[in-house]
């Protein structure tokens, strides 16, 4: 199996005890030891929404056990300002411009994404990212 970035989404619901596909999906990888990995972005997204400082050191010694994909910075933000830039002349605006950089990462480094967030899927159509399809 390849790599699989789980985008925020989804580490948001399985969080909050939300049972999804997704989040099912995220608790199946990690119990047979797949290749979850992370990315800056989602690293910031998941722990800036932490509210009490206890869970904030916990969720980030967590997420220390995965693996980190790595673009060089300037990179990954003319990589991802591409994608926004390719969107909006096919007509596709994406809500969320962190969404193009989580994709760019994933795109770059060959990994499937799993997600909950529809700009992903219009991301997807105009590109190589690879979306990790229901199988729950």
């Amino acid at each position: 199996m390849s790599q699989v970035l789980v985008d925020t989404s989804v580490w948001i619901d399985a969080l909050n005890g939300k049972q999804t596909w997704q989040t099912k999906m995220l608790d199946r990888l990690i119990s047979e030891d797949a290749p979850v990995v992370f990315c800056p972005t989602i690293i910031q997204e998941i722990l800036q929404g932490i509210k009490e400082d206890k869970d904030f050191l916990l969720v980030k010694d967590a997420i220390s056990g995965f693996e980190l994909l790595s673009i060089d910075p300037i990179e990954a933000a003319v990589g991802a300002a591409s994608l926004y830039r390719d969107a909006r002349k096919q007509g596709i605006t994406i809500r969320k411009s962190n969404d193009c950089l989580i994709a760019f990462y994933a795109i770059s480094c060959k990994a499937e994404l799993l997600h909950n967030d529809t700009d992903f899927d219009r991301i997807a159509q105009y590109t190589a990212l690879e979306i990790l399809a229901s199988s729950v």
